[in-house]
């Protein structure tokens, strides 16, 4: 239920507060420096700034924040938009990357997955894919 104008004024809602995007992601690491090497040095994000706990990257328009927890080994449920997983995979098996999935067809694009050092799961999809069923 709309509460109105903070001003006190009326507003009517059309698309304003919609999600639009996902603006980041989180992945939960156990060591802060070695997950940022292989975020940064294997998957080439840079490195925006951390605290003790977290670190923030970035490559284009995804965004990834690193949290230090105890529960690692996950599938994060985070796709990589990349040109090609064919491609990606190819790269990372060069730099012992650890696949858990062959690239197959799904309905968003071709995708493949993989191993951070922590064992949690990450997804690399053809961006320029068209979704088809």
């Amino acid at each position: 239920m709309p509460i109105g104008d903070p001003q006190g004024g009326f507003f009517e809602y059309t698309v304003e507060g919609i999600p639009e995007s996902i603006f980041a992601g989180s992945v939960p690491v156990s060591d802060l420096e070695r997950s940022i090497g292989f975020y940064t040095d294997v998957l080439c994000l840079d490195l925006l700034g951390r605290t003790e706990s977290e670190a923030y990257l970035r490559r284009g328009n995804c965004r990834l924040m690193l949290r230090v927890s105890d529960i690692t080994g996950i599938d994060t449920g985070l796709y990589f938009g990349v040109d090609s997983p064919f491609n990606t995979r190819r790269r990372l098996i060069d730099e012992d990357v650890e696949f858990v999935r062959e690239p197959v067809h799904t309905p968003f694009g071709t995708c493949t997955s993989f191993l951070d050092p922590d064992g949690n799961v990450l997804h690399a999809i053809d961006a320029g894919a068209e979704f088809r069923m």
